[in-house]
């Protein structure tokens, strides 16, 4: 083989390398694009059961207007968020008025007892589920995703195509804290 053979093998060897490399991140790319639907999905149709929810308490005549207000106003933050940081804070602010709304009825009976109430809290209970693991699979594709475009020699492709670092969809401290607290149980 002669020198011009060696290097044009070498050549064709290196954008060879340079196709799989992109590929490979467009693929990466497309999977956040994926997961993120897939919590989109999931907190729309949180954002669609809290309607309910609100109209359910407020059937009761003593409830808390300010929780209620909380709970729609967050709601709606969360409908016209656009970026991801968006959906995370219109998220954390609704996890805590929900929250506070669950806290309160707890001190009407009658509401805690109420079949529409209690249906609602469990598909909201199941949405939630589905929201915590959309999250954990979408922090692991942006992981994953980011490592690759940080890593030589992927780096050389991502930042030749422009391909851009994505954020993490994070709880903020105090859910963090609320998850780590361990469950008070008591035997009556």
């Amino acid at each position: 083989m002669n020198l011009g053979t060696i290097l044009l093998i070498g050549v064709v060897g290196v954008v060879l390398y340079a196709i799989v490399i992109y590929n490979r991140l467009v693929a990466l790319r497309q999977s956040v694009d994926a997961a993120w639907s897939d919590i989109d999905v999931q907190l729309k149709r949180r954002y669609n059961l809290i309607p309910a929810l609100v109209e359910t308490v407020k059937g009761y005549k003593e409830y808390e207007g300010e929780t209620l207000e909380r709970v729609i106003q967050a709601r709606q933050m969360g409908l016209s968020a656009q970026s991801v940081k968006e959906h995370e804070a219109a998220d954390n602010m609704l996890t805590q008025a929900l929250g506070r709304l669950f806290a309160l009825a707890e001190a009407y009976p009658d509401l805690k007892a109420n079949v529409n109430f209690l249906d609602l809290q469990q598909q909201l209970s199941q949405i939630e589920d589905a929201i915590q693991n959309a999250r954990r699979y979408y922090n692991a594709i942006v992981r994953d995703y980011n490592t690759r475009i940080e890593s030589f020699p992927d780096l050389l492709i991502a930042q030749r195509y422009q391909f851009k670092p994505r954020d993490f969809f994070e709880l903020d401290e105090e859910e963090k804290a609320a998850v780590k607290k361990m469950p008070e149980i008591k035997f009556d």
